[in-house]
Formats: C-alpha cells, sequence, structure tokens
C-alpha cells in the first residue's frame, strides 16, 4: 500500500537529523505531518530545521485544539502512550495517515487501531526505491543508525532486517 500521507512522531526526527537524513527524508513524495506536541520534543536546531521544511509547505504542523484533547481523551489510550505520541495518533486517525514511528507502543496500538505504520528501515527502502540515496550511501546510514541507536542494535527481528538490507545494499 502506497503511503501518501504520514504523521511523523520525534524519534524519527531525530534519528533523522542524527544521520544528515531529514533533507533526504523530504525529497521523499509524502506528504508529512506532525503535532506541536511532537514538535516540542526536538531540540531548538532540529526545530529550526523543521521550520525551514513548515516554512516551503513540506510539513504541516498541526496544532491540536480542545475538541481535539476532548477526543483524545475519550479514546482511552494506553497510560504507556506520551501525550505526543497520542497527538500523532489522533492527527493520523483524523486525516487518514500513515504513522511514522520507531516506538514499539505507539507502533502496536497504530496495528490494533489498524492504522498503516512504519518505521525508520521503511524510510530507507523508501530513499532507496525512489533513488533519493544509491544503495551505497543507504547502506552506510543504516550502518550508522545501528551504531548510534541501541534501539536497533539489541532487537533481533530488526538486526535480520536491517542484516538483509546491508547484504543488497553492500
Amino acid at each position: 500500500m502506497k503511503v501518501k500521507i504520514a504523521v511523523t512522531d520525534a524519534n524519527i526526527f531525530i534519528d533523522l537529523h542524527d544521520l544528515e537524513l531529514t533533507n533526504s527524508f523530504f525529497n521523499l513524495d509524502i506528504e508529512i505531518h506532525t503535532t506541536t506536541a511532537v514538535f516540542y520534543e526536538l531540540y531548538s536546531d532540529q526545530q529550526q530545521i523543521l521550520k525551514v521544511y513548515q516554512s516551503v509547505n513540506k510539513l504541516t504542523i498541526h496544532n491540536l485544539g480542545e475538541q481535539d484533547f476532548i477526543e483524545i481523551f475519550k479514546e482511552g489510550y494506553p497510560k504507556s502512550l506520551s501525550e505526543a505520541d497520542k497527538s500523532v495518533l489522533h492527527v493520523a486517525n483524523k486525516i487518514n495517515a500513515c504513522v511514522l514511528s520507531s516506538d514499539k507502543t505507539l507502533r502496536n496500538y497504530a496495528k490494533n487501531k489498524e492504522i498503516q505504520y512504519h518505521g525508520m528501515i521503511w524510510i530507507f527502502d523508501q530513499l532507496v526505491e525512489k533513488a533519493v540515496l544509491t544503495k551505497k550511501e543507504a547502506a552506510s546510514k543504516l550502518s550508522q543508525l545501528v551504531a548510534v541507536n541501541f534501539l536497533f542494535r539489541n532487537n533481533q527481528k530488526l538486526g535480520d532486517e536491517i542484516e538483509k538490507r546491508l547484504k543488497i545494499w553492500r
């Protein structure tokens, strides 16, 4: 299923920033959204970069209103989800978008609610498929991700998916 609209959480923006792939990400043919709750989880230098994409209409930042918070409260989200996570799920559901996150709790909730979701590995696949990155560049950046983010080192399933790609892309 092709993704046209995605709501992105903070960990995706942080990983993209750390890997210097933010510009590449915004070169994908996906309408990118996030929420102010996510935006304020980021460092000011990361926010400044995103503001640039917002100013050229490549990023929509949703500022939730009272009615949104009432709907979020009524949804009865699990306590394990942060306010930012809930805002991402709420907006994704509202605009019929995919969720982009590496957060297991957020992804599991999206899955249970039948909201499409993807993570960093999928983003790498898109960057290669759309020729935004060469396979060699993608392999290098994916290796860098594994080196700097423990989430990708200590998960057997993710590790297998990463190894599969590294073999193909190198």
